[in-house]
């Protein structure tokens, strides 16, 4: 016993003493590894970048929807240079699917002058292709699809880069979800490029001033209508022939696609100065906005002797109403909003609406088939006139009401109208009849548009949404009688007699969504 003792004792005396001349020969120890800390100070999912004061949050979703109906995005069924959704015949597309993620990042950072703040808001999307043409077909899909909807700084009350407009309503167009064509207020859920300034004056009372580049039609700037030269002599091509510089004219029978002229803006001049003032407190939200919109053309003629119609300037205004925790249960509310513009129009038909459309569908009077079609525009001119303005009014709304927590259902709608002025109407309407005669038909490019809609939204874990959305549309146009039109190829029509109707959609949207 006593050797095997003293032979374990001098075992453990020997390995202590070679750690012992290991652990001298160790470098010195590595600095503790530095976690990612939780940043408390604006709100839950924000942590410290390392190193930095600088705090950061990621978010966004991924989505799946699939479109019953409609043309390109969730709106109604109509037929326009990228889309076949309304001429009701074997090339409309009866669906379309899309696969979406959007990934935003928020970073905040405290100075001395306040929080510094960026943001940036991204989406990649796969749309299915759509037929657009035919004989042969064509197809229509930017796949994959990319956009920045938000861009932004914000330092000491300002903003700078790419948003909303303060022009909007906060929810946009979708007073209680519905789809991308509700009428009845502006949206520029896409974003805007804009330089503005807010002031807090407590209480939930802010005012903000802003510049906006709405420079392009995806953004914000109407059409333009140039009419002059519009339409050739009838007997080039039977009832009438288009002449015009537009690649978007289908088959060259543009009128009856709501494109009434060529789009002639002249360059950049001055950005939109837009205005608001906003309650927001814990009853609901009520806000007024202003916007000034400047019209400047190019020429009468493709150069510079043909002279051009002088600047003018639009505008619109806007009120928005959200009350919110109603009587009739936890978490309901009411969205609403009234528009009116002059020259402005993108404010009220806002800029997921189409700028100029057509559909198709049967005839009660004998006629091969009914066509319905629109076209929108801040102004009008002719050779030797001015700019008529496009006055436009209208009003949208939704109520949404929480069955529990996992069961939500709304009810929504929309509704527009848009008038030419009197020598706008008139240029239009002479080149109407220069092409389709005055004997069977009257010509009014003015034109009403509504949208009412359901929706129900379940949403069985948390951040987890299935949505099913259904929505009537409907083209009040004014047109009346009947008109003898060429062949439109790309949408399979033949040259036929056709009844000058209004026109009816009906879409689904199924979405599921999961948010993170």
């Amino acid at each position: 016993m006593k050797l095997v003792k003293s032979l374990l004792l001098g075992s453990a005396a020997g390995l202590i003493a070679v750690g012992g001349a290991q652990a001298a020969d160790l470098p010195v120890k590595a600095k503790a590894v530095e976690y990612v800390k939780i940043c408390s100070l604006y709100g839950a999912g924000f942590y410290y970048i390392p190193g930095t004061d600088t705090c950061i949050k990621l978010g966004g979703y991924v989505r799946a929807d699939m479109v019953a109906g409609g043309a390109n995005d969730y709106g109604f069924n109509n037929s326009q240079s990228t889309a076949n959704g309304g001429s009701n015949n074997r090339l409309t597309n009866y669906y379309y699917t899309r696969a979406r993620m959007d990934l935003n990042v928020d970073t905040r950072t405290a100075t001395e002058y306040g929080v510094v703040r960026t943001y940036a808001d991204m989406i990649f999307s796969y749309d299915t292709s759509q037929v657009t043409g035919s004989s042969p077909a064509t197809f229509n899909g930017t796949n994959p699809g990319l956009g920045l909807y938000h861009a932004f700084i914000q330092f000491a009350g300002f903003t700078m880069g790419r948003t909303v407009s303060i022009f909007d309503a906060p929810w946009n167009s979708y007073p209680a979800g519905g789809p991308d064509t509700i009428p009845g207020g502006s949206n520029h859920v896409t974003g805007i490029n804009q330089f503005a300034y807010t002031a807090d004056f407590g209480q939930g009372i802010t005012g903000s001033l802003a510049l906006e580049s709405p420079d392009t039609q995806s953004n914000g700037a109407g059409n333009l209508w140039n009419v002059n030269g519009f339409v050739a002599s009838s007997a080039v091509s039977g009832a009438g022939a288009i002449v015009t510089t537009s690649a978007a004219t289908n088959a060259g029978n543009a009128l009856v696609q709501g494109q009434y002229g060529v789009n002639a803006w002249g360059g950049t001049r001055s950005p939109d100065i837009v205005g608001a003032v906003r309650v927001d407190q814990a009853w609901g939200l009520a806000q007024i906005s202003v916007a000034a919109h400047d019209l400047h053309p190019g020429y009468y003629g493709t150069t510079e002797p043909t002279g051009h119609p002088s600047d003018k300037w639009g505008w619109a205004v806007q009120g928005s109403l959200s009350i919110k925790n109603i009587p009739t249960g936890a978490g309901d509310s009411i969205n609403l909003q009234a528009v009116y513009t002059d020259g402005d129009t993108r404010q009220n038909f806002q800029v997921l609406f189409p700028q100029q459309f057509s559909m198709y569908s049967g005839s009660g009077v004998g006629a091969y088939q009914s066509l319905g079609f629109a076209g929108l525009a801040d102004g009008v001119f002719g050779a030797g006139t001015g700019i008529d303005t496009v006055k436009t009014w209208g009003v949208r709304g939704g109520y949404t009401h929480n069955w529990s927590p996992y069961w939500a259902s709304a009810i929504y709608g929309g509704y527009a109208q848009l008038k030419y002025g009197d020598t706008g109407k008139a240029l239009i309407c002479a080149n109407f009849v220069a092409a389709y005669g005055a004997a069977t038909a009257t010509c009014n490019p003015d034109f009403n548009f509504g949208v009412i809609g359901v929706n129900t939204v379940w949403t069985p874990v948390k951040n987890l949404a299935f949505t099913a959305d259904l929505s009537w549309s409907r083209l009040d146009q004014k047109y009346s009688g009947t008109i003898a039109i060429p062949a439109i190829s790309a949408f399979a029509k033949p040259a036929a007699t056709y009844e000058l109707k209004d026109q009816n959609s009906l879409t689904l949207l199924l979405r599921a969504q999961r948010t993170f």
